[in-house]
């Protein structure tokens, strides 16, 4: 899913802004949420590919504007709804005015049938699929190849973890890319390194 969430890479922003020690929570509120809604993955009520997924969903100008707390409050409130917990009406009430929330969810994916096993050293590319749905694939290295440098253990595929859609565990593995690969003439000479689903990648020959 090519969304406003998925900035990686991609020019025009400026530098990061950052507070060297700065404090976690600003707001009662946002202990609150972050609280309630590590709460909910703990009862199984939704997982954290559901979670991010809800996030990603938020409209543009919405998601662009509003603070980290407040995308998490609006990916939780938007799950709760889904799953039937309280109701968009509640929601409004207790907010005394409108309460925004994430557009629909669309169908996932389960693994990819030709999916191969790789070892460090091998040279592989970035599938370049589109997917509609949850992906954890940054934008920025559909399409590139770099060289696997270690496999990580099996986890919940998030194509299809975010959607309720069967699949079996995949590995990620940790891939070196040049920067001069993923932004050709754009770039000084570097090592990128990113954790790539197996079903994100193909053999180069």
């Amino acid at each position: 899913m090519d969304g406003t969430h998925d900035l990686g890479g991609r020019q025009g922003f400026g530098p990061v802004r950052y507070t060297l020690s700065a404090r976690a929570f600003h707001a009662p509120w946002e202990v609150r949420v972050n609280s309630l809604y590590a709460l909910a993955v703990r009862l199984g009520i939704f997982n954290m590919d559901e979670y991010r997924h809800a996030i990603e969903r938020m409209e543009p100008r919405h998601y662009l504007t509003a603070s980290y707390y407040e995308r998490s409050l609006t990916g939780f409130a938007t799950l709760l709804v889904e799953k039937g917990v309280v109701t968009h009406e509640e929601l409004e009430a207790r907010a005394h005015g409108g309460f925004p929330l994430s557009a629909p969810s669309v169908a996932g994916r389960t693994n990819v049938a030709s999916r191969q096993h790789f070892q460090p050293g091998d040279r592989v590319r970035v599938r370049a699929d589109h997917v509609p749905g949850h992906v954890r694939m940054p934008g920025y290295i559909r399409g590139k190849v770099g060289v696997v440098v270690s496999e990580s253990p099996a986890y919940p595929f998030p194509d299809a973890a975010a959607h309720g859609v069967k699949a079996q565990d995949e590995p990620t593995y940790d891939v070196r890319f040049s920067s001069e690969e993923l932004w050709p003439g754009s770039a000084d000479p570097a090592s990128i390194y990113a954790a790539v689903f197996q079903s994100y990648l193909e053999r180069v020959i």
